[in-house]
């Protein structure tokens, strides 16, 4: 059973006060500075399976995943193979390669929704691009997304969460027009008749709505019954395009992503990492009709050196074959050890007396310090984040590696084991005990 350890964290503190005298907070995306949970992060130097190792040589069982893609665990030797192998014979030629219809034939054949995708490189390009093609499509101006969900850094998706029904966004950023979002309509999650409200206020205006069908940056939050099947109805009859932001849940909670899971059909979709084997790279894709907007085929201009690169194809093809190859044993089994590890730490809060609820689908959940249930933005910022960061940093402190804030999703691998689960079980334990004291 894990025990309180005295994390070493030498190492990781030196390379941190290094990266702070160069790079901007020391880190090259804010999360990993530890803001939100505090104490030294960690500089992780390794990964194999289900755990990581830092540069004190901490081991920890890791529910990160680099936040989702690496579905198969770290240094997968099918995905490994395939990326040496490419390098091999070079790593970038900004021109056309075999492995580019390869790595489009898998995903189209996953996902029925999609006629033909574009590769980016990353899941920010892939929902700006899906949100100007929407817009070239529909010759329409005004967007929907949702209070909490995220769809990258792009000036007019850094929208503050909005107080009010179909509120015109208000930058969520230093550096963001006001004019760059003032077709932004903030909408909150999980409630459909706020939608009606904004496509009756807005008529003939709303190019389309953005939606995470399992939201991850909130932590995890999943549709209610029926909101997805509302938000389908209400986009075909407006004529607007329903986009599904599937860069996390895309062959996460189903091997054809959320779609597949709920069975319905969105007109665009975005997906990021998972399809490169965790190597940079995102896509978004459609029916021919709409796709064929897309330069060189229409007006819709989007471009990239690095779009379809052969590291990221070859490794996103392994990925791919893998997952398709073994899809049955591979999901049956997240989805079982997915729910005995949140419910049994669900189980411990209880126990220990901690406020705490939890949501899951598939391999993708969150615990919430907070009495619940999370439905929506406003739900999920009651929680206590207080009592995460003493979570997170119990847990750390034994071995296992946690998100690092409240309002983001973990995820297993199938290299994580029954023994992880118990000893992240255990380990829960004693850190809600360590909180009561």
């Amino acid at each position: 059973m894990p025990s309180m350890t005295s994390r070493k964290v030498e190492q990781s503190r030196r390379l941190q006060k290094r990266a702070e005298s160069m790079i901007p907070g020391g880190v090259n995306s804010p999360v990993r500075a530890f803001g939100s949970v505090g104490g030294d992060p960690p500089f992780i130097v390794r990964g194999k399976g289900s755990h990581i190792w830092d540069a004190d040589e901490n081991e920890f069982i890791d529910y990160v995943g680099s936040w989702g893609p690496l579905i198969l665990g770290h240094a997968a030797p099918d995905v490994l193979d395939a990326i040496v192998g490419a390098a091999c014979n070079g790593t970038s030629f900004g021109a056309s390669t075999p492995s580019e219809a390869d790595l489009a034939e898998l995903v189209l054949a996953a996902f029925p929704s999609m006629q033909k995708v574009r590769f980016v490189s990353s899941g920010t390009e892939a929902t700006m691009s899906a949100i100007r093609l929407a817009r070239a499509y529909t010759k329409r101006k005004y967007i929907v997304k949702f209070e909490g969900c995220y769809h990258g850094h792009s000036d007019s998706l850094l929208v503050k969460a909005g107080s009010g029904v179909a509120t015109l966004g208000i930058p969520g950023s230093a550096g963001v027009p006001e004019e760059f979002t003032q077709f932004t309509l903030a909408l909150p999650f999980n409630d459909a008749q706020a939608v009606e409200y904004a496509f009756q206020k807005f008529k003939h205006q709303i190019a389309c709505v953005i939606v995470e069908p399992v939201v991850g940056n909130m932590g995890c939050v999943p549709a209610a019954d029926d909101y997805l099947v509302a938000l389908r109805m209400i986009t075909e009859r407006e004529k607007a395009v329903l986009i599904f932001d599937e860069v996390m849940t895309g062959f996460r909670v189903a091997f054809g992503g959320a779609q597949e899971l709920y069975g319905i059909r969105p007109d665009l979709t975005t997906m990021g990492k998972i399809i490169g084997g965790g190597l940079p790279v995102g896509a978004y894709g459609g029916s021919s009709e709409i796709m064929n907007l897309v330069a060189p085929l229409g007006p819709m201009y989007q471009a990239g050196t690095l779009s379809g690169n052969p590291l990221a194809m070859a490794a996103g093809c392994a990925m791919v074959r893998h997952l398709r190859d073994h899809k049955q044993e591979i999901y049956s089994r997240l989805d079982k050890l997915s729910r005995e590890l949140v419910e049994g730490v669900g189980a411990a809060a209880k126990e220990a007396g901690v406020p705490l609820c939890y949501n899951r689908v598939g391999s993708m959940f969150t615990w919430f310090f907070t009495q619940g249930p999370v439905t929506d933005w406003d739900s999920a910022s009651k929680s206590n984040t207080e009592a995460f960061g003493k979570f997170f940093r119990g847990m750390l402190d034994r071995g296992v590696y946690l998100p690092p804030s409240q309002y983001e999703a973990a995820f297993l691998s199938s290299t994580h084991t029954e023994e992880d689960v118990q000893q992240t079980i255990a380990a829960a334990k004693l850190a809600f005990a360590g909180m009561k004291k």
